[in-house]
């Protein structure tokens, strides 16, 4: 199998949503050790997970983490129409019902869950996050989608005949924007891959698909103050496609107790795929540095409750 990396085992499969809408998921694994923690992969708008995301995985599962992906509708290998989202909160209750579903299974109940996501999937994890504040551990935020970058908005005054036409003709490539994969991806090698990869979405976008990564990056930019869960945020100090001042506001806003904000000067956009490979490795080292810690900090409370639960039982056979 293409998949097929030494130490990582690769498998896929096809779901069917509550919509009745057939999705393609995937998940890498160490072979031949217990998995640390379960990470959800969340992917950008017009991309995908087995092929674009495989290197990420693939560093995630040598760290000795399990990840899983899915290709939301109309992405990927999950039916749709390419590049068509028609409804954003429908593509989070797709991957809400997936990872809950992965991490309920017997084997994994006491593993922690842990979101990532790149632009778009940054979104996606913010919005599963709001959907259960309390269930997941922790979140990689990969410049997450809180506001679309200023060259890469349309006026006001198009942004409001475009909201208008999605209506009539949702499906229709109208928006205009400059090409995203150019401003996305810095290695040109990178860029190649995705124009040519049959799973990505390389025409303008859909006019319905560009109202509602619109007016879920506005959402999300007014309710920053409502990320609580612990998160790494890093940005690209160079990001064409989307707002690196606002993953800094978000850890200025965030009332989480445990926040980290990571702003990589030089670099794009895409950092977790379409960067230089040295600037990959920096990134994944603070991803990865990030992970440990707070799976070292969940072990160390862990034993320390087990020490005290062992202490208050002697105490109790003492006494009887």
């Amino acid at each position: 199998m293409e998949n097929q990396v030494t130490g990582v085992k690769y498998e896929e499969e096809h779901i069917v949503n509550s919509r009745g809408v057939k999705l393609f998921a995937c998940r890498w694994l160490p072979e031949n050790s217990e998995p640390k923690a379960l990470i959800f992969l969340c992917h950008g708008y017009a991309m995908e997970c087995s092929i674009s995301m495989k290197g990420c995985a693939t560093r995630l599962v040598k760290a000795g983490y399990e990840v899983h992906g899915i290709d939301c509708e109309g992405h990927g290998k999950s039916s749709g129409l390419l590049g068509l989202i028609s409804n954003f909160d429908d593509l989070v209750d797709d991957l809400s019902e997936h990872f809950t579903n992965v991490s309920e299974r017997r084997e994994n109940k006491r593993k922690m869950r842990i979101l990532m996501g790149e632009s778009m999937g940054g979104a996606m994890v913010l919005r599963l996050h709001r959907k259960k504040p309390e269930y997941w551990d922790g979140a990689v935020l990969v410049a997450p989608m809180c506001k679309i970058a200023d060259e890469m908005r349309p006026s006001p005054l198009v942004v409001k005949i475009l909201s208008s036409l999605a209506r009539v003709i949702p499906t229709w490539k109208l928006t205009p924007t400059p090409d995203i994969i150019d401003l996305a991806f810095r290695d040109p090698i990178i860029r190649k891959e995705v124009r040519t990869n049959p799973y990505t979405y390389k025409g303008r976008p859909r006019l319905q698909t560009s109202y509602q990564l619109y007016t879920v990056s506005m959402d999300l930019e007014k309710r920053l103050k409502e990320v609580t869960l612990p998160f790494i945020v890093l940005h690209g100090e160079e990001d064409k496609v989307t707002d690196p001042s606002v993953s800094k506001l978000l850890h200025e806003s965030s009332p989480s107790v445990d926040k980290t904000f990571k702003l990589y000067p030089g670099m794009w956009h895409s950092l977790s795929y379409g960067e230089l490979s040295e600037n990959l490795d920096t990134v994944f080292s603070d991803v990865v540095n990030w992970l440990d810690d707070r799976i070292f900090s969940a072990n160390a409370k862990l034993e320390e409750q087990q020490k005290l639960d062992n202490d208050q039982n002697a105490l109790k056979l003492k006494l009887k």
